[in-house]
Parts: structure tokens; sequence; C-alpha cells
């Protein structure tokens, strides 16, 4: 059986720069980073999908996010923040386990906007339409 590499990171089995960590979370450097001080924050439970979480590891997981933001940006002087989750591997998730990214931003720093990081054909599009139908499959009951 492979283990998670996040799973593995978040047990001390493989080498970080883990920055934070809790019972249910943990925060280290991406390694491949976009900015200097990347930080992914996990969950220690292992959960691919977002929807898979419990709501106890969704709040701590935004805990930490909420905790990290500002001593992430202060400690590589950067004046705001990119957060974003990738959710599933058609949102180019690399590694299957839940994870908020914290990229460190300045103007004029070659990034773009979290909303232009898809841009899929819109028009023609009814918001009315797309807004209905997310809130029937809100409605609908869950399998979990």
């Amino acid at each position: 059986m492979n283990i998670c590499l996040f799973c593995a990171i978040s047990a001390g089995k493989v080498p970080a720069h883990v920055v934070y960590e809790d019972d249910r979370t943990v925060a280290f450097l991406d390694i491949h980073p976009s900015a200097p001080g990347h930080t992914l924050i996990i969950p220690r439970t292992h959960v691919a999908r977002i929807e898979d979480l419990s709501a106890e590891d969704a709040a701590a997981l935004f805990a930490a996010l909420h905790r990290l933001a500002k001593p992430i940006r202060e400690a590589v002087g950067a004046e705001a923040a990119t957060v974003g989750i990738n959710d599933g591997p058609g949102s180019g998730q690399e590694v299957p386990h839940v994870h908020i990214h914290v990229i460190p931003r300045r103007r004029g720093d070659g990034g773009t906007l979290i909303q232009l990081v898809a841009r899929t054909a819109t028009r023609g599009t009814s918001l009315a339409d797309v807004a209905d139908k997310i809130r029937k499959k809100i409605a609908q009951p869950t399998n979990g």
C-alpha cells in the first residue's frame, strides 16, 4: 500500500519545512514554490476532496489559514496573498490530499488573478439557470 506524500509529511516520515502544526493540521513550504513563502496547509486526516472533510477538520483547516496568512505574508515582505484550493485532478490537484495554497503576492509579480486561472466560454450561459441548478443540487440529500 502506498502512503500519501502529505500523510507521510504529516507523520514526520518525509522531511519538509514545517512552519506550523497542531492536532488537526500541518503547514509546510511548497517544494515547487510559486513565490517565496508559498505554504501548503493540510488536514492530518487523509481526504482527497473538500466534501470528504469532516466539519471539524474543515473548521480546523480554515482556522489554521486564518492564523497563518498574515505571518506568512509578513515573513517574506509581501503585501497580499492568493489563497486557493485545487479540488480534484481536473483543477490541477497533484497530490490527492486536500490542501490550501497560501502564495504571498506583490503588485507586478507576474502572477494572475485567481479568476483568470480557468476561463471557459460563458457567452450564452444564464446566471439564473446556473444558480437554479446549484440550488437544486444543494437541496438534494447527501450520501454522507
